[in-house]
C-alpha cells in the first residue's frame, strides 16, 4: 500500500536542504530522500567552500541572479543561525599585461550583474595587500567569502526538520511515474517502499537525469545530458601566506589553478578540471607538475613539495567538451507538463551559494 506524502525532495546535498526547508517553512509536509547515508556527501562537500560574489557569470543567467541573491541572504542566513563563516574578500589577478583586457571584462560584467563593490589595483597595490602575489594588475571583492558547508547544511537540515520535514537517509529513488492521483515514487533502501506526492522536487546533483529518466512520463526532451568534471585540490603545507582567496585570470573554460583560504586559515590550491566518464573520486597525483606550474605564475615563492594531495570534487555538468559552459537548468511543470514536478540539473557552483535563493526559485514555481 503506497504512502501519501506532500512534497518528496530527492537529494540532501546543500541545495535539496535549502529547498526542504523553504517547503517545510511554507507549511509543506516535507521529506527528504538521500541515497546516500549521510547528507551532502557529493558536491556539497567536495568543494572550495567559497562564498561567491557573482562576478562571472552571463548577464540575465540563472547562475548571476541566484548567485547574487543568495549570496546577500546567505550572509544574513548564517549571521542570524551562527554558521560559521567570513567575509574574507578575494583578489583577482592578471599575471601578465596581455590578461588586463580580460581583467577589466571581468569587472565589467560583475558591474552588469549587480557586482558593485569591486575595487581595481595596480601592481603595487595588490602587493601591499598580498606580499606574496606577482601580478600586473587585480581587483579586490570584498563581498566574497568562505563558509563550513557541513555546518550550514545542518542547519538548512534542522530548520526544515522544527518544521516537520523528515529525513531519510540510505533511500535511493528506483523508480518512478506521473499518473493522475500524483507522482509515485519507488524508494529502495532496507525499508524499501512506494510513496505518491502532490510534489517531487529532484536535486539529485550527480544523479539528477538518472533520476529523471527512471520516472515514466517526463519527456526525454526535457532532460539535458549528463557530463562530469573532475576537479583535484592540493592543500599547502605550513602556514599561509595569503589572508585572501586568489584566482588568476582565467586561461581556458574553467577558472584556473585558485588559492582558497579556508577558516582555518589554511591554504588549498584549485580546482584543476578535467572530463570523467563516470563518479570517481581517485585522485591523481601526476596533477602536481601542472599545479606547481599554475601557481607560480602568481606565486613565484612556492617552494618544491610544499603542495600536498588534498581531495577530489565532480561538477554536474550539462554541456560536454568543446561546448560552451551551460547555465543552472531548473525544470517546472511548464518545461515537461508534469503538475508538481521540479528537476534541477547542472547545479555546479555557484550552487552553495545560490541555495537559498534556488529554494526560492522552485517555491515559486511550485506556486509558493
Amino acid at each position: 500500500m503506497a504512502e501519501r506524502v506532500d512534497c518528496a525532495v530527492i537529494g540532501a546535498g546543500v541545495v535539496g536542504l535549502a529547498i526542504a526547508r523553504r517547503l517545510a517553512l511554507a507549511g509543506r509536509e516535507v521529506v527528504l530522500l538521500e541515497a546516500e547515508g549521510a547528507i551532502g556527501t557529493h558536491t556539497s562537500s567536495r568543494n572550495s567552500e567559497v562564498i561567491h560574489a557573482g562576478i562571472y557569470y552571463p548577464t540575465g543567467s540563472l547562475k548571476a541572479r541566484l548567485c547574487i541573491a543568495g549570496k546577500l541572504a546567505l550572509y544574513r542566513y548564517c549571521a542570524g543561525h551562527g554558521v560559521t563563516h567570513k567575509r574574507i574578500g578575494k583578489l583577482v589577478v592578471a599575471t601578465g599585461a596581455e590578461q588586463i583586457e580580460g581583467l577589466k571584462k571581468y569587472k565589467q560584467q560583475a558591474e552588469t550583474n549587480g557586482v558593485d563593490d569591486l575595487r581595481m589595483l595596480t601592481a603595487d597595490e595588490v602587493a601591499e595587500l598580498e606580499p606574496e602575489v606577482r601580478s600586473v594588475a587585480g581587483f579586490l571583492s570584498p563581498s566574497t567569502g568562505v563558509i563550513d558547508s557541513h555546518r550550514l547544511m545542518l542547519a538548512y537540515l534542522g530548520d526544515a526538520q522544527a518544521h516537520g520535514a523528515s529525513l531519510a537517509l540510505a533511500s535511493p529513488v528506483l523508480s518512478g511515474a506521473a499518473t493522475h492521483s500524483g507522482i509515485v515514487l519507488n524508494v529502495g533502501g532496507n525499508e524499501a517502499t512506494m510513496i505518491v506526492c502532490n510534489a517531487v522536487i529532484n536535486s539529485a546533483g550527480l544523479n539528477a537525469q538518472s533520476v529523471a529518466r527512471s520516472l515514466s512520463g517526463v519527456p526525454p526532451e526535457t532532460i539535458p545530458p549528463t557530463h562530469y568534471a573532475i576537479g583535484h585540490y592540493y592543500t599547502l603545507t605550513g602556514r599561509s601566506p595569503f589572508k585572501r582567496h586568489i584566482y588568476p585570470v582565467a586561461r581556458q573554460d574553467w577558472l584556473g589553478v585558485h588559492v582558497t583560504v579556508d577558516l582555518g586559515g589554511q591554504v588549498k590550491f584549485g580546482p584543476d578540471f578535467g572530463w570523467i566518464d563516470r563518479v570517481d573520486y581517485r585522485f591523481d597525483e601526476r596533477r602536481a607538475t601542472a599545479f606547481y606550474e599554475a601557481i607560480r605564475r602568481y606565486y613565484p615563492g612556492l617552494k618544491d613539495g610544499a603542495l600536498q594531495p588534498g581531495y577530489t570534487g565532480i561538477r554536474p555538468k550539462i554541456t560536454g567538451p568543446g561546448e560552451p559552459a551551460a547555465d543552472f537548468m531548473i525544470s517546472g511543470p511548464r518545461d515537461h507538463g508534469i503538475d508538481g514536478l521540479v528537476n534541477l540539473y547542472g547545479i555546479e557552483s555557484p550552487g552553495l551559494t545560490s541555495s537559498l535563493a534556488i529554494a526560492d526559485y522552485v517555491a515559486e514555481l511550485l506556486g509558493h
